[in-house]
């Protein structure tokens, strides 16, 4: 992606944490530090500007969830390094995770396009979770419903850790990957 896209995508995803979807196309090149109409150029409408930002913020999941680099991995190893992953994703960037809170519960585009972004992220969590019912690790259940569970609490949890201004001990992190463990095995 050429330099000036990653930069309007940087200023809307930090316009849109701090005024919601109804900041302006001109306050974003601003943020951006390019001219209104070079939006255009990179982005047909304002949908999918925010569309580019779902995307990234789907990119830098994946990237940080993926586990094909451990191939042998047993399933109930994968579930909890999942949860950590992506306990660490959402702790270590607070902008980001306001930005998918957001994104989440005030969706700009569709709900079929959000499903296109996220779906292929959904689906490795979902065959994840299926495989590690298979072998008796996980609990009986709608896979989607598990994985909305522990992906929800980790979030939420964070979320008021957040609100505290306390830092992650390694305590709490502990805590909370037992907790999502503990709700969620067979």
């Amino acid at each position: 992606m050429p330099d000036k896209a990653q930069r309007i995508l940087d200023a809307a995803a930090r316009l849109i944490v701090r005024n919601g979807l109804q900041c302006s196309m001109a306050a974003i090149a601003e943020e951006a530090g390019v001219a209104t109409g070079s939006l255009y150029n990179y982005f047909r409408s304002k949908e999918d500007l925010v569309l580019g930002v779902y995307n990234k913020v789907s990119a830098e999941m994946a990237a940080a969830l993926s586990l094909t680099d451990m191939p042998g991995l047993a399933e109930d190893a994968r579930v909890r390094l999942y949860i950590e992953r992506y306990m660490q994703f959402i702790w270590e960037d607070t902008e980001r995770a306001r930005l998918f809170d957001y994104l989440d519960n005030n969706p700009l585009i569709s709900m079929e396009d959000a499903k296109s972004v996220f779906g292929p992220l959904v689906q490795d969590g979902i065959d994840m979770l299926v495989a590690a019912q298979a072998v008796g690790v996980v609990r009986s259940g709608t896979p989607t419903l598990i994985m909305s569970f522990v992906r929800g609490s980790i979030r939420n949890a964070l979320k008021r850790l957040r609100q505290t201004g306390k830092a992650l001990s390694a305590a709490d992190r502990q805590l909370v990957a037992h907790m999502c463990w503990d709700a969620i095995q067979a």
